[in-house]
């Protein structure tokens, strides 16, 4: 559990001081970029400390003068902290609604313009979504999705989420498909522990929706890129 506590304390004894100094600044100024690049900054120490090594492949293809959608799979809770960080900019995340209750954390997470994601399933609920995302995209703001939408048991790709598509249609952004592999086996579904090892996170060529007559064959381009950086075993 040594790995776990490392890291807790490290976002606890660094994340609140910060938050401390940082929230204000950025609910006066308007300006959350010093508080986000502090909370990355945070989190990469947090992960060294805890003895997880992130190796990364493919930034070069991730464009320079515009936001993107970065889709992602999903298969443990430290996901979102090993690719947060390596993301250049500033990007926002679709995450459950029940996390924006958690002191602190969701008041960070509310100024950054995280969205969050309603279990109702309601058209009206996913429309909000899209406007909301399709706002933050025109603003220059990446958006990260994990197009699973829940995190697979055994690294497995599960099936896909239609929303993440529906948005790449309606906004006309690049998707730059994500691979993350190896941090299954360090955290797995349902517990706190860590085992240290190494996540390795695949940045793949952008997709153009507009080149796709379909959702549907958007949602298979991205699901051939993110499988082709995943072993054989793990890719359906």
């Amino acid at each position: 559990m040594i790995p776990s506590l490392t890291l807790l304390l490290t976002f606890v004894l660094l994340g609140l001081p910060a938050a401390i100094v940082l929230f204000p600044l950025a609910i006066l100024t308007g300006n959350v970029l010093p508080l986000y690049r502090t909370a990355m900054a945070i989190v990469r120490l947090g992960l060294r400390l805890a003895r997880i090594r992130v190796e990364v492949t493919g930034l070069e293809n991730i464009p320079a003068d515009r936001a993107v959608l970065f889709l992602a799979n999903h298969v443990s809770n430290l996901d979102p902290p090993v690719l947060l960080p390596l993301i250049p900019g500033r990007t926002s995340i679709f995450l459950k609604q029940s996390l924006m209750r958690i002191p602190v954390l969701g008041w960070g997470m509310r100024l950054g313009e995280f969205i969050p994601v309603a279990r109702d399933g309601s058209p009206a609920s996913a429309q909000q979504n899209v406007r909301a995302a399709s706002a933050l995209l025109a603003r220059g703001i990446h958006l990260t999705i994990f197009v699973e939408g829940t995190r697979s048991r055994d690294g497995r790709l599960l099936p896909f989420k239609k929303g993440p598509f529906f948005l790449a249609q309606d906004s006309g952004a690049l998707c730059v498909p994500v691979t993350i592999h190896g941090t299954a086996s360090m955290m797995r579904k349902g517990s706190l522990r860590i085992y240290p090892a190494t996540a390795r996170v695949t940045f793949h060529p952008p997709i153009d929706p507009a080149q796709f007559p379909t959702r549907e064959e958007i949602m298979a381009a991205v699901r051939a890129a993110i499988a082709s950086a995943l072993p054989p075993e793990l890719r359906d």
